[in-house]
């Protein structure tokens, strides 16, 4: 179907090293089509696959970037949000058998059990948790021996520094993510949305159609994971926040949330809460099109490292992401 030539450039270009070609060629049953003389099984490298192993760096929303890099970008990603997800269900993180890989591997801030107050959100917290973890496990599979171990994430002053960005804590209060019900709710907003734009933001950039096809499977999920959390939001109505310094509707502090990651991924005013100016419900965030918006790689960083500037580290990862994708954008 394929001419070698093609193909051959196609497995380069996804892959981050000569094993990572074999196991692609093996999984793909492609060894029969004379590819892997083609290839050379190593003599082939490009400047994306050799930033993600430390060579150099590679410019960001280019084209340049490796399939592989962009999917170490997704890794990133997913170990924060397993990482979220697991310490609200179980009070533990990822085995660190899960964690390992290129780059420097760091640890977990913050993070602990929650206790739920409804049967509904405990089951929606330990379904995605599951999902989260799956994830993180196919993608580390998916890109063998060139995925990123898991970087330094803090799950602590992080939210505080969100939630004060936001106007839900005033200045020199925390904001606890794990306290209770609807502050694990907010801060699960906070990265639900994100994920999804962060998904449709990088398919462009992946040239491969199985790894499109996975990540494409990767967002599906992601979406009715922030469907999932957008209508428990709206459910909640009026309420007392778990740390007990005010009294907010949930429904609004999504707004108020959303008007945060606006404020820092660029000028465009794609970002809503879930409900609309008329307090109606919002579930579903669409342009006039009733399609999902994208963030690219660097406005997604803007939102995580929490700053709208060109930055390497910040926010939930205080020592930055590991891989070739790891500035965010200059907004600001």
């Amino acid at each position: 179907m394929f001419g070698t030539r093609y193909a051959a450039s196609m497995i380069a270009r996804s892959a981050e090293n000569s094993q990572d070609r074999r196991n692609f060629l093996q999984a793909a049953g492609m060894t029969g089509l004379g590819v892997a003389g083609a290839l050379g099984l190593g003599g082939l490298t490009n400047p994306a696959a050799a930033a993600v192993r430390g060579a150099a760096p590679v410019a960001q929303d280019s084209g340049e970037v490796s399939d592989g890099a962009v999917l170490n970008f997704a890794l990133n990603l997913e170990y924060l949000e397993a990482e979220f997800y697991l310490h609200a269900v179980t009070g533990r993180g990822l085995a660190d058998s899960m964690t390992t890989g290129t780059g420097t591997r760091g640890g977990v801030t913050g993070g602990r059990a929650v206790r739920f107050e409804t049967r509904a959100a405990r089951q929606y917290a330990q379904e995605i948790a599951g999902d989260e973890k799956a994830h993180v496990q196919f993608l580390r599979t998916a890109l063998g021996s060139a995925a990123v171990s898991r970087p330094a994430i803090d799950l602590q002053s992080s939210f505080t520094a969100a939630a004060q960005a936001a106007g839900i804590v005033k200045k020199g209060h925390s904001f606890d993510a794990f306290a209770c019900e609807e502050n694990f709710l907010l801060a699960a907003f906070l990265f639900e949305d994100v994920g999804v734009t962060a998904y449709k933001g990088a398919a462009p950039l992946i040239t491969n159609k199985t790894y499109l096809e996975a990540a494409a499977g990767i967002l599906a999920v992601e979406a009715y994971h922030a469907g999932t959390i957008r209508s428990a939001l709206y459910q909640r109505g009026s309420g007392l926040l778990g740390s007990g310094l005010f009294s907010t509707d949930p429904r609004k502090a999504s707004v108020k949330l959303s008007d945060a990651r606006d404020s820092l991924d660029g000028p465009a005013d794609d970002d809503q809460g879930v409900i609309d100016s008329h307090g109606n419900a919002n579930i579903v965030p669409t342009d006039t099109n009733g399609i999902a918006y994208s963030r690219s790689p660097g406005q997604v960083l803007n939102i995580v490292y929490l700053t709208p500037k060109a930055a390497t580290s910040g926010g939930f990862f205080p020592k930055g992401v590991n891989g070739a994708v790891n500035t965010s954008a200059a907004n600001g």
